[in-house]
């Protein structure tokens, strides 16, 4: 059927009408005019890929990596930068909208060099024959990948050799998984491998292809295997050689992250993304929720009193130790290892002094329920929150609002260029 497509939708696809019912197009863009076959209907909505663009978008342009279309990590790269920006704005402004939160601030956008951004990739191994891969669009079949034009210039280097040296490190036998992670000016690289091998049996493989890596990666300072577990449970790292971190600096502070700790993946926009969260905040008592490894509890800790840093994660809880530990020089620090709720609600039950701010960073899922109840009670005087989705952002958004709170300044960082991802930063002031 011929469509005629109206907008970009968050997740990637454009959004035509047929009869009124919605039918959402991967690759399609504002505007055009496509001929397109229906691939999935359901009652409310059909989803349809194209056959050919008749009317193509002025902003439509090739696509720079070989895999687009058939991999499923990117979605934008049929359009120009500049369009990629104006649709994720255009997207985050009707999130908001539709969550009817009103006097919407105007989006500033935030962006830098949209390829060979990213600082860590994660690939499957195909093992017969050995391919490095991601995943096919839709799907959980291997994607064999040669090149990522979206990470950073070292982790391609990795790739190609980790390809072409297959056979001698002799990874399709026992790595199911491996992920790459550099530092800021890939002077460093660490390495993480997942496995079903007993524990023994893969340090005993690591620290046979130590050697080999190295030689292969002059970058490289450590690597790490990680059990494949079962049932829900978090993979345990079972082995290292070399450096179990690398030091990874972000306007004048200097991280630790370790293998498997949570970091962001744009290494062109992390001291961007550092000054719009905490920039220009100062006071007695400041709490960073999800706080990760400090990416924000460090600089808070120049600008505070007082900083109490809450992480769940065991791995990024050392490093947070350190890194806040190092940033606050002596002054009142408290990292509190645990469930964000969990520490807010006892905050409340022993009526601890109300922070001047909260940094707030929560996963995809956003706040909850529960965290977002526990906030409006205990009325910080400023909040920043720090997102990954618009619409869980949004949710969260409307009911702080609805607490008392004033919506002041909003930023979209583009984090993640080629994909429908965004990062946004909201200010919230109460009364």
């Amino acid at each position: 059927m011929k469509l005629r497509i109206e907008k970009m939708i968050y997740g990637g696809a454009g959004l035509a009408r047929v009869e009124g019912k919605a039918v959402f197009v991967p690759f399609a863009l504002t505007g055009e005019t496509v001929e397109a076959r229906v691939a999935e209907e359901k009652r409310g909505y059909a989803t349809a890929e194209i056959e050919a663009v008749v009317e193509p978008s002025a902003v439509r342009i090739p696509a720079r990596c070989q895999y687009f279309g058939a991999c499923g990590g990117c979605h934008y790269q049929h359009a120009n930068y500049a369009a990629q920006v104006e649709m994720k704005t255009a997207i985050l402004r009707e999130t908001l909208e539709r969550a009817k939160i009103r006097e919407i601030p105007e989006i500033a956008a935030v962006t830098s060099k949209p390829f060979g951004y990213r600082n860590r990739v994660r690939l499957h191994v195909q093992r017969h024959p050995f391919a490095l891969c991601y995943k096919r669009r839709n799907s959980n079949v291997n994607l064999p990948i040669a090149e990522c034009p979206i990470a950073a210039p070292v982790l391609q280097r990795a790739i190609t050799e980790l390809n072409r040296e297959s056979d001698g490190l002799g990874l399709a036998e026992w790595a199911r998984a491996i992920e790459l992670f550099t530092n800021e000016d890939e002077s460093a690289l660490l390495i993480a491998l997942w496995t079903e091998r007993d524990p023994d049996d893969a340090k005993r493989q690591l620290t046979q292809i130590w050697p080999k890596l190295r030689g292969l990666l002059p970058e490289l300072v450590g690597a790490g295997v990680f059990s494949v577990e079962r049932a829900q449970r978090a993979s345990r790292l079972v082995a290292h050689v070399g450096e179990e971190a690398l030091q990874y600096r972000c306007g004048a502070h200097e991280y630790r992250v370790s293998l498997g700790s949570f970091f962001q993946a744009n290494r062109f926009l992390l001291d961007a993304l550092v000054q719009l969260a905490v920039g220009g905040e100062s006071g007695k008592c400041a709490w960073d929720l999800y706080a990760g490894v400090g990416l924000f509890s460090a600089p808070l800790a120049e600008r505070f009193a007082e900083v109490t840093a809450v992480e769940v994660a065991a791995s990024s809880v050392r490093d947070l130790r350190e890194n806040l530990r190092g940033a606050a020089r002596g002054r009142p620090h408290h990292v509190i290892a645990a469930e964000t709720a969990t520490f807010l609600r006892q905050a409340a039950e022993r009526r601890e002094p109300v922070p001047d701010l909260v940094v707030a960073d929560p996963p995809r899922d956003g706040l909850g329920a529960q965290v977002r109840s526990l906030l409006g009670k205990l009325r910080p005087l400023r909040i920043t929150y720090v997102s990954c989705d618009p619409a869980t952002m949004s949710r969260d958004l409307a009911a702080l609002l609805e607490s008392g709170y004033r919506l002041g300044s909003l930023h979209l960082v583009d984090l993640f260029p080629q994909t429908f991802h965004l990062e946004s930063v909201a200010h919230l002031t109460l009364g």
